[in-house]
């Protein structure tokens, strides 16, 4: 069985990751979307809300399981004995970053291999602290974001529609 770990911080599951998630999910027996604490980031929705959110969201899919996590990603991937990491990528500002985490993680564990999907043409400038920016400043982010995510904006910015 072919295991993919998707992981990221979710802060909030946007359009953009759905997208990556649903096409990875045709290629791999099993998506692991893994939720990442990051308590250094200060995210807007804790980890649970962000589990809840991303479950709500890909609940309809078979073969994608939601689950947070807070320790290395490489050990969290052997756990789950998956072989692939999934990575989204919009851009050469992500490219930096990426790299040097692809580069970490082989040499952490070179069995495990790193694929990057680009989001589709739609969802290419879309972003996580995006969406939280224009929210907060009253923008409107249905076109971005679930409604199920709208809803819960709503209850962080009360000014967002």
């Amino acid at each position: 069985m072919k295991i993919a770990v998707y992981p990221g911080s979710f802060d909030p599951i946007t359009n953009g990751h759905i997208d990556i998630v649903k096409r990875a999910a045709k290629i791999f027996d099993r998506i692991i979307v893994a939720v990442a604490r990051r308590e250094q980031t200060k995210p807007l929705f804790t980890l649970e809300e962000r589990v809840a959110l991303a479950n709500e969201v890909l609940g309809r899919l078979e073969n994608v399981e939601v689950t947070g996590f807070s320790n290395l990603l490489i050990d969290f991937v052997r756990a789950k004995k998956a072989c692939t990491i999934i990575r989204g990528i919009r851009a050469v500002v992500d490219f930096d970053y990426e790299f040097q985490m692809v580069v970490t993680n082989r040499k952490l564990d070179p069995r495990i291999e790193t694929i990057f999907f680009m989001p589709s043409a739609q969802y290419f400038y879309l972003s996580a602290s995006l969406v939280k920016e224009i929210a907060a400043l009253g923008g409107r982010v249905s076109c971005f974001v679930p409604s199920t995510v709208v809803r819960n904006l709503k209850k962080k910015f009360t000014n967002c529609y």
